[in-house]
C-alpha cells in the first residue's frame, strides 16, 4: 500500500479552509470573532458548535467534539485520517500522488483487493438466490418473513440464500471468470482432506442450505458472511460463520456498524446485542443505532469501533442469568475502554428480536428508556441479591464490583460508583476507599511485574509514581493501512493502549499539569521579561519536575520537539497530528465557549486579558502544581508511617514529612501573595 507525501499532506491541510469544508454540513452564522451552528453531531435547538477560522479548529461545547478539518471530515464521514485526507484533496483538486508501490506492496494490495471482489460478488449471488430461485424463496425468504423482516430490512442488509448444494457457489464463480484460490483464501470454499490432513483435491461450499448474513465493514464492503442453517435437525452448528482471512479480523467487526453509524452518532449511543436477527429487528423497528457482537467475547478493536461514533453504550441482555453472568468480563472492557455503560434487561425467556416482536415498536422503545440502569449499579444489585445471606460471598462480591469501578477512568464516576456500593452492601465507605486501594495498588505491582514501586526521594518533589507502560495492542486493518499510507508509527496513530492511572478523587494534578501545557501552548513566544519568554520560563521551571498524566507529558514533549527545530508550539500545527488524542486535547486546549463582548470597550470598561496578566498566570500554575507533587508526597509519607514499625524507618520518616510540610506551607504563602514580575 502506498504513502501520501508529507508534503501533499502539508498542502492539503494548507488549502482546506475549514469554515468553508465545515459549511459544506451546516450553515454557519458569525457571531463575534467566531461562527456559530447547531452541532452536526448531536440534536440540539441553541447552537452550541464553534468555528475559531484564526485557529482553524471546530468545538461543540455540548457534545464535546472538537478538531480541525481533517478531523471534523473523520467525525462527519466516519472516515479514516487518510480518507480524510484525500476527501480534502478532492474538494480543492490537489492531486494525491502516492509515492511508488514497492513489488511486495502492490502483491497484498492485489491479493486483499481479489478477496474483497470474490466476497462481493458472492455476497450478490447469495442475494439473487434468495429472491430468485425456488430452494431461496421456498425456504430462505419464507424463514425471513417469519421471522418478521420486510423487503426494506432484506434489502438494507442484503440478506442471501446458500443453496443445499456441494459446489453452487464454486461451479458458479468459476463459470463467471473467479480464480478458485480466492475462494478458498475467504473461506468461501473449503478444501477436503483426507484422514492424514493431505489435499485430495476437492473442493467444496463452506455454506449450503443457510440463510446468508453478510458482513460489512466500515467502509461498507463485504469482509465475510454469518449463515444460519433451517434444516431442523441439522447435526452441524446452527451458526456458521466465515473464517478470519486477510480481510476477515472477527476482532475489528461489529455487524450493523456499517448501517448504524450515522444514527450512532445523531443518537448519541449506541444499542449492543449479542446476534444478527436483533440487529434486523431493531433496526426495522426504528432503532437504527444498534451493532451486534456476534456470538463473540468483546475485544479492544470492537470497543474502539464503538467510541469512535459515540461515547455511551447500552447492553441488551436477555433474561438469561447464567448468559448475563458470563458476559460481566466484557462490560468491564466498555468500562475500561473509557466508555459510558448501561444496561437493559428483557424478561426470562425473551431477547431483542424475541421482544419486539412480541410487544411492538413503541412499547420497545418505552421498556429500554424506563428500564436503562448504568451497569455498576446494576452490576452491585446483581451480586448483592446472590449474596445477601452468606458473609463469603459478599466479600468477594464487593471486591468483583471494585474490580468494575477500577475500569472507570473518569475519577468523579468512581467516587460516585464508591458510594452506592456502599449503600447497597451497608458497608462503611472508608472501609470500601481501602479496599479499593489494596486492588489498585495489587494491580499495579503485578503491572509492573510484582516489583514495589521506588519510594521517592524527599529532597525533590517529583510528581508522582509512574504506572507502567501498557502492552501496545495490535493494529487493526484500517490503521496498518494508514501507518503505510501516511509513514506514521504506531504510537502516532495512537495504537498504543493508554497508560492509566486509576486514582480514587478527582486528579488535581492533571487539572494542574493541563494548565501548564495549555499556557505553553496558546502562549509560548510571549515574553514576560526581557528575553524570557512563556515557553523558556514554564520549561526551565519543569526541569525538575516531569508531567505525569501521559497525555500532557506527550504534548509537553511534542512543544520542546518544535522549540529544538527552531518552531513556537503552534495549535494550527497540533490539530493536525496524526494521534488523534491529540488532536482532540489541542482543540479543547485552544477553544473558548465565551467572547468579551465590544459593549465593555465601548463603555469605557476595561476587562483585564489573560494575555494581560501571563506572569501571574504562569506563576499561579506552576506554584499549584508544586504544591499538589508536594502534597502527595505528604499523603504517602503519612501511609508509609502508619505502616512503618522500624524506630530508625520512623525518624526517616518523621524527618522527610517535617521538609515536605515546610514546603507545603511556603508554598501556600506564595500562592496567596503571587505579584507580576517587573521587567
Amino acid at each position: 500500500m502506498a504513502r501520501i507525501p508529507k508534503e501533499t499532506v502539508d498542502q492539503i491541510i494548507h488549502h482546506a479552509d475549514i469554515v468553508e469544508v465545515v459549511g459544506d454540513f451546516v450553515p454557519l452564522k458569525k457571531k463575534g470573532q467566531n461562527m456559530w451552528a447547531c452541532c452536526p453531531f448531536h440534536y440540539e435547538k441553541s447552537p452550541s458548535f464553534s468555528v475559531a477560522p484564526a485557529k482553524g479548529l471546530y468545538k461543540c461545547f455540548g457534545c464535546g467534539k472538537a478538531g480541525g478539518v481533517v478531523q471534523f471530515i473523520m467525525d462527519i464521514e466516519g472516515t479514516s485520517y487518510v480518507e480524510a485526507l484525500k476527501y480534502l484533496a478532492k474538494k480543492y483538486g490537489i492531486d494525491v500522488q502516492e509515492e511508488e508501490k514497492t513489488p511486495e506492496q502492490q502483491l497484498a494490495q492485489n491479493e486483499k483487493d481479489s478477496q474483497y471482489i470474490i466476497s462481493s460478488w458472492a455476497k450478490d449471488h447469495y442475494h439473487k438466490l434468495l429472491l430468485k430461485s425456488d430452494e431461496g424463496q421456498g425456504i430462505g425468504l419464507s424463514y425471513l418473513r417469519q421471522r418478521g423482516l420486510n423487503q426494506t430490512t432484506i434489502t438494507t442488509f442484503e440478506l442471501g440464500y446458500s443453496l443445499d448444494q456441494w459446489d453452487d457457489l464454486l461451479k458458479t464463480a468459476e463459470q463467471a471468470g473467479y480464480d478458485r484460490k480466492y475462494l478458498e483464501k475467504t473461506g468461501l470454499v473449503v478444501t477436503r482432506t483426507d484422514d492424514a490432513g493431505q489435499d485430495t483435491g476437492r473442493r467444496y461450499d463452506r455454506f449450503r442450505g443457510r440463510v446468508m448474513f453478510p458482513i460489512h465493514n466500515i467502509s461498507g464492503r463485504v469482509v465475510g458472511f454469518g449463515a444460519r442453517t433451517l434444516k431442523p435437525n441439522d447435526k452441524t452448528a446452527k451458526y456458521l460463520n466465515s473464517p478470519e482471512s486477510e480481510i476477515y479480523h472477527k476482532s475489528d467487526i461489529l455487524y450493523g456498524l456499517y448501517q448504524a453509524r450515522q444514527a450512532i452518532r445523531t443518537e448519541e449511543v449506541c444499542y449492543l446485542v449479542e446476534g444478527y436477527l436483533d440487529v434486523l429487528s431493531l433496526h426495522q423497528g426504528g432503532i437504527k443505532n444498534v451493532v451486534a457482537s456476534s456470538g463473540t467475547s468483546l475485544t479492544d478493536g470492537q470497543i474502539r469501533l464503538i467510541k469512535r461514533y459515540s461515547d455511551n453504550v447500552t447492553v441488551l441482555y436477555d433474561g438469561d442469568a447464567a448468559g448475563i453472568k458470563a458476559s460481566l468480563r466484557g462490560v468491564d472492557m466498555l468500562l475500561e475502554g473509557g466508555l459510558n455503560v448501561r444496561v437493559v434487561l428483557f424478561p426470562d425467556g425473551d431477547d431483542p428480536d424475541s421482544y419486539i416482536r412480541k410487544v411492538g415498536d413503541q412499547r420497545f422503545q418505552e421498556h429500554l428508556d424506563q428500564q436503562s440502569q448504568d451497569f455498576i449499579s446494576f452490576k452491585t444489585k446483581l451480586v448483592a441479591r446472590e449474596a445477601a445471606q452468606d458473609p463469603v460471598k459478599k466479600a468477594e462480591a464487593i471486591r468483583d464490583v471494585l474490580q468494575s469501578i477500577a475500569k472507570v477512568p473518569d475519577p468523579i464516576k468512581r467516587q460516585v460508583f464508591l458510594q452506592q456500593t456502599s449503600a447497597a452492601f451497608s458497608i462503611d465507605e472508608q472501609v470500601l476507599i481501602t479496599e479499593y486501594n489494596k486492588l489498585v495498588r495489587t494491580a499495579s505491582g503485578k503491572a509492573a511485574g510484582g516489583a514495589s514501586p521506588a519510594p521517592a526521594s524527599p529532597a525533590l518533589p517529583t510528581p508522582g509514581r509512574q504506572q507502567p507502560a501498557a502492552p501496545a495492542r495490535p493494529l487493526s486493518e484500517e490503521e496498518e493501512a494508514e501507518m503505510l499510507m501516511y509513514g506514521a508509527t504506531p504510537e502516532e496513530l495512537g495504537s498504543a493502549a493508554p497508560t492509566q492511572e486509576v486514582e480514587l478523587v478527582e486528579d488535581v494534578l492533571a487539572v494542574c499539569e493541563r494548565e501548564i501545557v495549555r499556557l505553553l501552548l496558546l502562549y509560548a513566544p510571549q515574553l514576560l521579561q526581557p528575553e524570557v519568554t512563556v515557553a523558556h520560563y514554564i520549561l526551565a521551571q519543569l526541569e525538575e519536575t516531569p508531567l505525569r498524566t501521559p497525555i500532557y507529558a506527550d504534548l509537553l514533549h511534542l512543544c520542546q520537539e518544535e522549540m529544538n527545530e527552531g518552531r513556537w508550539p503552534d495549535v494550527r500545527h497540533f490539530i493536525q497530528h496524526s494521534r488523534g488524542d491529540i488532536r482532540a486535547l489541542v482543540s479543547d486546549l485552544a477553544t473558548e465557549k465565551y467572547e468579551l463582548s465590544p459593549n465593555w470597550s465601548t463603555h469605557q470598561i476595561y476587562v483585564p486579558r489573560e494575555l494581560d496578566q501571563l506572569q501571574i498566570a504562569c506563576d499561579n500554575a506552576l506554584l499549584r502544581l508544586k504544591k499538589e507533587t508536594v502534597q502527595r508526597e505528604l499523603d504517602q509519607l503519612q501511609q508509609e508511617l502508619r505502616d512503618a514499625t522500624d524506630p530508625a524507618a520512623v525518624d526517616k520518616i518523621l524527618e522527610a514529612l517535617m521538609l515536605y510540610k515546610r514546603l507545603d506551607n511556603e508554598l501556600a504563602s506564595h500562592l496567596g501573595t503571587v505579584i507580576p514580575r517587573r521587567a
